[in-house]
């Protein structure tokens, strides 16, 4: 057997052997799943689909507890709060952990501190969707309507303030000559409720929010973030081919534990989560979202924060944004 394979095979072995104890005493025992969003919107439903899979490979109950409101800021405090005994963890995208720190002087929580990084499992790319109100088909068209209907002025609705759809949206207004007001709400749901109800004729979220309601003719996505196009809507272009370019950085998925979680509890949880994504049902729903899925070991994953932080980090200095 050739090294690389043997060493990859040993390792997984010793991992199943050092999780498979925590795995047993979990039996019984509810598991919470943190999610920093309201019920209806698209990290709640990922989430949703993710616990049912995993009480079967966890042996245990894992309940979707939401803590919505202030970009997850909320769920990640009571994660910081939670015993460290592998009962609770925090699923969460890129805002949560990577772009809160960036933006609040005081978000009640250190990730690289308070934090350890479980498993990352996807990938996906913000969108700038526009209500069926609107005749636009593009974000050029958008910004034409918005010139002529609203001279020049507008709103756009954004999931959480200081976040990457309101950046977004300053750079388009920016671009285009515009004032564009980006209204924040406690999560994408009450947004697209807003949307589809016309009371608000754009909006910037992730595809997962969107993706239903665009294939049905509800909305309009008009671009995506990214080097290319996504291939649940290939149609769409990216926002560098309608002319806004530097939001090629996708934004990540991943899990999260309280910092002091024992190695076994966090790979039980890893090894289950690999299992799960590993289903093709699984795989063919979350794909289906919007996702781009793939498993990524704690290391993966810690490297793809930073990575994203820092480029963020560069966005905002540049924007002017000062820390709340």
């Amino acid at each position: 057997m050739p090294m690389p394979n043997r060493r990859r095979i040993l390792q997984s072995l010793a991992t199943v052997a050092v999780a498979a104890p925590w795995v047993a005493r979990a039996e019984g025992r509810t598991v919470r799943l943190l999610v920093g969003f309201p019920p209806g919107g698209g990290t709640d439903a990922i989430a949703r689909v993710l616990a049912e899979r995993l009480k079967d490979e966890l042996g245990a109950p894992v309940i979707v507890d939401n803590r919505p409101g202030a970009g997850g800021q909320l769920a990640a405090q009571a994660l910081k709060a939670a015993a460290a005994d592998g009962s609770t963890f925090l699923l969460s995208h890129d805002h949560t952990v990577s772009i809160l720190p960036l933006v609040l002087r005081q978000p009640g929580f250190d990730p690289a501190r308070d934090f350890v990084p479980v498993a990352g499992f996807a990938s996906f790319a913000n969108a700038f969707a526009v209500s069926a109100r609107t005749p636009a088909r593009s974000l050029g068209e958008y910004v034409a309507w918005v010139r002529r209907e609203g001279g020049g002025r507008g709103a756009v609705g954004i999931p959480a303030a200081a976040s990457v759809p309101e950046f977004l949206v300053r750079i388009v207004a920016e671009r285009n000559g515009l004032d564009l007001v980006a209204v924040p709400y406690r999560g994408s749901a009450p947004m697209m409720a807003d949307m589809l109800g016309e009371q608000i004729t754009a909006g910037v979220g992730s595809v997962p929010d969107f993706i239903e309601n665009h294939r049905h003719g509800r909305l309009r996505v008009v671009a995506v973030m990214g080097t290319r196009r996504i291939a649940q809507m290939p149609e769409v272009p990216t926002l560098a081919e309608s002319g806004v370019a530097g939001f090629e950085e996708l934004p990540y998925y991943g899990v999260f534990a309280p910092a002091a979680t024992p190695r076994p509890a966090l790979d039980g949880f890893a090894a289950a989560l690999s299992r799960v994504l590993a289903q093709p049902a699984v795989h063919e729903r979350l794909t289906a979202m919007g996702l781009s899925v793939g498993f990524m070991e704690p290391a993966q994953l810690e490297a793809r924060e930073r990575a994203y932080r820092a480029a963020w980090a560069r966005i905002i200095a540049a924007s002017g944004f000062q820390p709340q």
